[in-house]
């Protein structure tokens, strides 16, 4: 482990790159493409919606079956399993050419999902104690750095070729990912040999460990005030004053302001929380991203709009570390895949809430206040968490 941590590290940081720009070179632009290339006019907020939500709800139901696999024979094989499925789905978008069979590609695609939450548990697994949070937070920038490139891509690639060319890109990047990790990665994997823990199994270990369960419904919320605005964006910017033929281009550089912020900040978040405590930096985080919803209401141009979105991310940037090593710390070393697994199951619950309720409410009072009602749920969140804090220091210093 202490020799192949580092090497691991830059590897999987490159595969969760490529893979999170094929991604989004393509699926922050399906309202565009439902709309121009399927011929969906009505309801198309809530189609974009339900398109992105239903990949992640498969995806979800299927993660804690693949962390069991990867707990019995490696998070590598995992990988690569999901890398290759996540380019034979991207290339089937090619030739849809109605709504039934994009949603059929689209459950293949959440079936073949895990890229992500494999190569966090490997990272966890793989990388010794002290290096932990360090490593969680560096990892964390390889999708934010993957979503500044993706979009400003994919809005280049299809404003002059086209959506279906955006496909074909995502699948070929795809393959790079996981031959980037079939060649690069070396995991310290013991077998298995004994029979493989149930989820239901899974679930009754986790339920055992109450702070455990609630960073998972911490991820459930947080998860879902990510993607509540994924269907909305590029419609959005439309909106405030962007130009209907270049909406790809113009949503792709405000979903990449996120991505920048998440890069220059995400790693030191992680350093910071291994000074002060990853609880603190969790409730920065959760208070920024939290604001940065509320500011929405009084910003009512493209421009601002960007600079809002960048400096969300600057704070936001905190979140996913902070609950990735609390998980990590939280249980012990051989329950750790499947611990993750099941925060990937909490996460992709939200992800598949979060668009359908998204275009649902954006459809019916208007995508501004989606962002108010984000930024009251946050700021929520942010406060029972400082109030959980304050009485455990005080049942500490009593006890």
């Amino acid at each position: 482990m202490e020799l192949y941590w580092k090497r691991n590290l830059y590897m999987l940081w490159l595969g969760l790159f490529f893979n999170h720009i094929a991604y989004t070179l393509s699926v922050p632009f399906f309202p565009i493409f439902l709309q121009h290339d399927l011929g969906i006019e009505s309801g198309l907020e809530v189609w974009a919606g339900v398109s992105i939500s239903i990949s992640f709800l498969i995806s979800g139901l299927c993660a804690p079956f693949w962390g069991s696999l990867a707990d019995t024979y490696g998070r590598k094989p995992m990988l690569i399993r999901s890398g290759v499925g996540l380019a034979l789905a991207h290339f089937a978008n090619f030739f849809v050419y109605d709504l039934f069979s994009f949603i059929v590609v689209r459950i293949f695609q959440g079936i073949m999902a895990g890229f992500s939450p494999a190569s966090i548990a490997l990272v966890g697994t793989n990388t010794p104690e002290k290096h932990v949070g360090y490593a969680l937070g560096v990892i964390s920038t390889s999708t934010a750095a993957g979503g500044i490139l993706g979009p400003l891509a994919g809005g280049v690639l299809s404003h002059w070729m086209g959506l279906r060319e955006c496909f074909v890109a995502s699948g070929i990047i795809t393959l790079i990912s996981a031959f980037i990790v079939l060649v690069g990665v070396k995991e310290v994997h013991e077998r298995k040999t004994g029979i493989r823990s149930s989820v239901i199994q899974d679930l009754k270990q986790a339920a055992g460990h109450p702070q455990l369960m609630r960073l998972f419904g911490l991820t459930l919320i947080v998860s879902t005030s990510v993607m509540i605005l994924e269907p909305l964006l590029t419609i959005y910017v439309v909106q405030i004053g962007g130009s209907l033929n270049s909406a790809s281009l113009s949503s792709g550089i405000v979903f990449s302001a996120v991505g920048v912020a998440t890069v220059i900040m995400g790693p030191r978040w992680g350093i910071i929380g291994g000074r002060i405590g990853y609880e603190k930096i969790l409730f920065i985080g959760l208070l920024g991203g939290a604001v940065g919803n509320l500011l929405q209401l009084f910003i009512h141009d493209l421009v601002g709009f960007g600079i809002l979105r960048f400096s969300y991310g600057l704070f936001f940037a905190a979140v996913y570390p902070a609950l990735n090593a609390l998980i990590v710390k939280q249980v012990e070393p051989e329950f750790r895949g499947r611990a993750v697994s099941l925060n990937q199951s909490s996460s992709q619950f939200g992800i598949v809430a979060g668009p359908l309720l998204g275009g649902i409410l954006g459809g019916w009072i208007g995508i501004q206040f989606v962002f108010l009602i984000t930024g009251i749920v946050l700021l929520g969140t942010a406060v029972a968490l400082k109030g959980r804090s304050s009485k455990a220091v005080e049942r500490k210093l009593a006890g």
